[in-house]
C-alpha cells in the first residue's frame, strides 16, 4: 500500500525502515525498499527518490498493411546468436521524436536487439548500447548454466511471424496500469504485468536502476512461446536491458 501510494511520506516510512530494521525484517524475503518498486520508484542511499516507471501509457495494437510507425516490434536482422547461431532481432525500435512519445525524452531512435530464443537462457539481461541515429552495440552475455552453445527454438516460420507482426502505435494513451491488467497486450510506458517480481536492472555502466519501458507478449507475435519480454533503459548512458519472464 505504501509503495503504490508513493508520495513523500511513504519514502520517508520506508527509508526510515531501511535504515533502521525492525525485528521482524528477518521475516521479509527483501528489504523494504524492494516494495517501493511495485509501485514504480525506489531510493537511492542517499534518500533521494528515483521514479522507475513514466506516467504516460500507449498500446501497440494492430495495424493495417504498409501503416507507418515509430514503434515497431520484431524487425528482421542479419547477424545471428554466438550461442544458439539463431538470427538476432530488433525486438523494439522506437523513435522518440514521434510527439506520442515525448514523454520518453529521446531525441531519436532506441533500439533493443536481442536473440529471442535465447534471452530467456541468459546469466542475467540482455544488455546493448544505442545511438539516436539508430546504431546498436550488442554486449557480450552468457547462458545461465556456463554453457557456450544451445540449441535454437526459434524456427524459421516463428521468426518470419515474429518480424512481420502487425503492431503499430496506438493513437491514444491508455490509463497507466493498462499493461499491468492482463497478459496479451503490448505497451509502452505504464506499468508492467510482472510474471512474477518486479525486476529493475542496474545499469552496467553507471549502477543506477534502469527505467521501464515495455514489455512484449511473446504469444501475441508468434504461436507457441510463453512468457513475456521487458525492455528497460538507462537514458544516461543510452544502454537497454531485456529480460524475460515466465510460469
Amino acid at each position: 500500500c505504501l509503495a503504490m501510494q508513493g508520495d513523500d511520506k511513504a519514502m520517508e516510512t520506508l527509508l526510515e525502515l531501511e535504515r533502521n530494521p525492525r525485528p521482524w525484517r528477518k521475516g521479509l524475503y527483501v528489504d523494504p525498499s524492494s516494495y517501493a518498486q511495485i509501485g514504480g520508484w525506489t531510493f537511492d542511499k542517499e534518500g533521494q527518490k528515483i521514479q522507475l516507471n513514466f506516467d504516460t501509457c500507449y498500446p501497440m495494437v494492430k495495424g493495417t498493411t504498409g501503416e507507418k510507425s515509430p514503434v515497431r516490434i520484431g524487425r528482421a536482422r542479419e547477424d545471428t546468436c554466438p550461442h544458439c547461431g539463431g538470427r538476432m532481432v530488433d525486438m523494439l525500435v522506437l523513435d522518440g521524436r514521434d510527439e506520442r512519445l515525448r514523454f520518453l525524452g529521446l531525441d531519436g531512435v532506441l533500439t533493443a536487439t536481442c536473440c529471442p530464443s535465447c534471452v530467456g537462457f541468459l546469466k542475467g539481461p540482455a544488455f546493448n548500447r544505442f545511438t539516436l541515429d539508430g546504431g546498436v552495440e550488442v554486449f557480450p552475455s552468457e547462458l545461465f548454466d556456463g554453457a557456450e552453445k544451445t540449441d535454437c527454438y526459434v524456427s524459421p516460420e516463428d521468426y518470419k511471424a515474429l518480424t512481420e507482426n502487425p503492431f503499430v502505435l496506438g493513437k491514444m494513451p491508455v490509463p497507466l496500469f493498462y499493461g499491468a491488467a492482463c497478459q496479451d497486450v503490448n505497451t509502452i510506458g505504464g506499468f508492467a504485468n510482472w510474471v512474477q517480481d518486479a525486476e529493475y536492472t542496474i545499469c552496467p555502466h553507471c549502477g543506477k536502476p534502469m527505467k521501464y519501458l515495455a514489455q512484449i507478449q511473446w504469444d501475441t507475435v508468434f504461436d507457441c512461446a510463453e512468457g513475456t519480454l521487458y525492455v528497460e533503459f538507462c537514458p544516461d548512458c543510452q544502454i537497454v536491458s531485456m529480460q524475460h519472464q515466465q510460469t
